[in-house]
């Protein structure tokens, strides 16, 4: 499983430094942030605050607040409320707020990650999944709704993640469209791990192998498949200090010099497993799409092939039916 809203930074260009990701003004952020005990809730979310807008965190008010919400144990919300009374500062936050400064991803730190209806557990070792991955599940899942309305109400539907990661698109499509089949493969032995952990009793049937050729008993017979397979080509690394020094290489980097050969192969194994007329859906980075489509379309093995775009208006995933 793969990619954020990648801004992608090539090789031939300064990459974006790393030595002042923990620093604030020069000063090492775990002293900066030792006196946390001594002040109020509200003190020391501010405070905070500042620090990770120094170390250059795109969202230093909210990961300030949430990381101070997680250690309560309370709600954003509740926190809020919070702040305008004689609450301290919880012990550990300031040891949060420094990881945070060293750009650990905020999901690493508190080992949740939101997705659409879910509450993953996350951390070293697997991708964290991003917003617009739910955009992509959301397609497949008015497919599996369709299909359930304008079939009997017996029919066995199945659908194939492929490069599950953490398990978020197999577990929305399990929660979300009860009754459906569910299969997910993870080559990863680490993100297999924690894609066991987030889909224990789900009834979705978690494999770790390779796509390429994994499920060879369902070929031909599947309803839907979708993948967010690594797709980041060679030469280009993430912007984003989260991404680059946090993320799983494996996740990231989709094989070959244009990253597609990781794409190439989940469309070949989606054509494998679906029967004619079955769905396919993968993400995709924007400035892959009409490679995406001209892939899909120039094989001779698709129908009605779509572009997709995010919330943002990007596109970022290609959808096809097998012939």
């Amino acid at each position: 499983m793969s990619n954020t809203d990648w801004t992608l930074w090539v090789t031939d260009t300064p990459e974006p430094s790393v030595a002042g990701a923990g620093t604030v003004a020069g000063e090492n952020t775990e002293l900066l942030v030792a006196g946390f005990s001594a002040l109020s809730l509200a003190e020391a979310v501010k405070s905070a605050t500042a620090i990770l807008a120094s170390a250059g965190v795109p969202s230093p008010g909210v990961d300030a607040q949430l990381l101070a919400a997680h250690l309560l144990g309370v709600s954003r919300g509740e926190l809020a409320a919070k702040l305008f009374g004689t609450s301290v500062c919880p012990e550990g936050y300031g040891s949060m707020i420094a990881r945070r400064a060293a750009r650990e991803p905020l999901q690493h730190i508190t080992g949740v990650a939101y997705f659409r209806h879910l509450e993953l557990a996350v951390g070293k070792g697997v991708f964290v999944p991003r917003p617009e991955t739910e955009t992509v599940v959301q397609l497949a899942i008015d497919v599996l709704t369709h299909l359930y309305q304008v079939r009997r109400d017996d029919a066995v539907i199945s659908a194939v993640d492929l490069g599950t990661g953490s398990g978020a698109i197999a577990g929305s499509m399990a929660l979300e469209v009860p009754g459906t089949r569910v299969y997910a493969v993870e080559l990863s032995e680490e993100a297999h791990s924690w894609a066991a952990k987030n889909l224990a009793g789900t009834g979705v049937t978690l494999e770790q192998g390779d796509m390429r050729d994994a499920f060879q008993d369902l070929n031909g017979t599947v309803d839907v498949v979708v993948s967010n397979p690594p797709y980041i080509p060679a030469d280009a690394v993430p912007r984003d200090l989260e991404v680059r020094l946090h993320d799983p290489h494996m996740a990231l980097y989709g094989g070959g010099v244009d990253g597609m050969e990781m794409p190439r192969a989940a469309t070949a194994a989606a054509l494998r497993l679906l029967h004619p007329g079955g769905y396919f859906v993968m993400e995709h980075a924007e400035v892959q799409s009409e490679q995406m489509v001209a892939m899909l379309r120039s094989s001779g093995q698709w129908l009605d092939v779509q572009s997709h775009r995010d919330l943002a208006g990007r596109d970022r995933a290609t959808s096809g039916l097998r012939r």
